[in-house]
């Protein structure tokens, strides 16, 4: 069953769901405009690195949660015999590293970035070393040659630094080369349907069109997302008036699941 939302699903925002929907969404993206940029072009999906060090109270352990040895209250074997079981330690993870997918649309024959698409995730607008990083890559794609998409759906967060967007829930940017620093706004809000999003190419060809609505739709059902996403209310919360409106539409779409 599709998303009962008309547009974004208020739902997905949620912590405990937003990384596996973003981690479905980009290769359903992908998978949608393959089709319409062969043959001179190729869609790839990359990835960037975030690397947090973590204190010491936080370190996660590599390994067996215990500390074990086989046949403890025996006296160890002598010098050359073989040892009845391992024993096993455990190593301390002091960093914790995010992978974070995003798009790349390149030449075929000369393999050269012509467009890179990315969808934020909470940690790119969250204040702090995240988004610095995610910002100066962005200013590296703006200084380069390359088309660059940038989609924010979710609501949570700082917005980052966008001169001329309109008060919206959602948005997306597509900045061309030959446009800079004039950028071309696609603003959304809750309770409308998302908007198809031009992808630019190279000069001469035709946009590409991501229908992220379509897209939404069909990793909504195949995540079935309607049997357990509509148990809490949606995070960061919404006006009064919205979230009474998004709870009769996520009570229609549990009591459509308990059917099926």
């Amino acid at each position: 069953m599709s998303s009962p939302f008309p547009g974004m699903d208020p739902y997905l925002e949620n912590e405990e769901v937003w990384h596996d929907f973003h981690e479905r969404f980009i290769p359903a993206l992908a998978e949608a405009l393959g089709p319409q940029v062969r043959p001179n072009y190729i869609v790839k999906i990359d990835e960037h690195a975030y690397i947090h060090e973590l204190p010491s109270d936080q370190r996660r352990l590599i390994g067996r949660p215990d500390l074990l040895v086989s046949g403890s209250s025996t006296p160890a074997k002598t010098a050359g015999a073989t040892a009845e079981a391992p024993i096993y330690g455990q190593l301390p993870l002091a960093v914790d590293v995010e992978r974070q997918p995003y798009i790349e649309i390149r030449d075929r024959a000369t393999r050269e970035i012509v467009t890179v698409v990315e969808i934020l995730s909470p940690s790119n607008k969250c204040v702090g070393a995240d988004r610095d990083q995610y910002l100066g890559k962005r200013e590296q794609f703006l200084r380069s040659t390359a088309s660059f998409v940038e989609i924010d759906l979710l609501r949570g967060n700082p917005r980052l630094p966008v001169e001329g967007l309109p008060p919206c829930d959602y948005y997306a940017m597509v900045s061309r080369p030959e446009d800079r620093p004039r950028v071309e706004l696609w603003p959304m809000n809750l309770r409308d349907p998302l908007k198809p999003v031009p992808i630019p190419l190279r000069a001469g060809d035709a946009d590409a069109t991501l229908d992220l609505q379509q897209v939404l739709g069909r990793v909504h059902d195949a995540a079935c997302y309607q049997d357990y996403i509509y148990q809490n209310a949606p995070q960061p919360p919404l006006s009064a008036d919205d979230a009474r409106w998004a709870a009769r539409l996520a009570a229609e779409a549990i009591r459509m699941s308990q059917r099926a």
